[in-house]
């Protein structure tokens, strides 16, 4: 299998945030060298996808490309990504939040306009945890008087 990722991370190269959302962890590299490339190498398995592909729905691919909009900064940076954790949904979250985060270690005087679009605050909520004597976290096992 022929790698996608034929270029080396350097700090000096390259601007780094980390996403996180639900379960999913999001560690972003923006290439300011490599603009319109966007891979994302999945940790569990080793493999790289084109952003594209890999989220496989257009609102989430949006999503992930919000903070470029926001800024005005589209067609500028290309995205290398790892992500672990979730599904497909929270991971293209933390991808979100991540590639804020790097845009903001670019350039700081981004940051107002990424915290007026509630980029650089995380979500927070997580999974409630499953109750003893309960079937879930809410749900309850049905009760019979007699």
């Amino acid at each position: 299998m022929t790698k996608l990722k034929d270029f080396r991370i350097t700090p000096e190269n390259s601007f780094y945030g980390t996403g996180k959302r639900k379960e999913s962890v999001a560690r972003v590299w923006i290439l300011p060298e490599q603009p319109g490339r966007f891979l994302v190498k999945v940790t569990r398995t080793g493999k790289e996808y084109d952003l594209r592909n890999y989220v496989q729905r257009e609102t989430l691919f949006n999503k992930v490309m919000l903070p470029f909009k926001v800024t005005k900064t589209e067609g500028k940076f290309g995205i290398y990504a790892t992500v672990e954790g979730g599904g497909i949904s929270s991971q293209a979250e933390a991808l979100m939040y991540g590639v804020a985060r790097a845009l903001l270690s670019h350039n700081p005087d981004l940051r107002n306009q990424l915290k007026k679009a509630g980029l650089l605050t995380r979500d927070a909520r997580e999974k409630e945890r499953k109750k003893y004597a309960q079937m879930g976290a809410r749900a309850k096992y049905r009760w019979s008087k007699r």
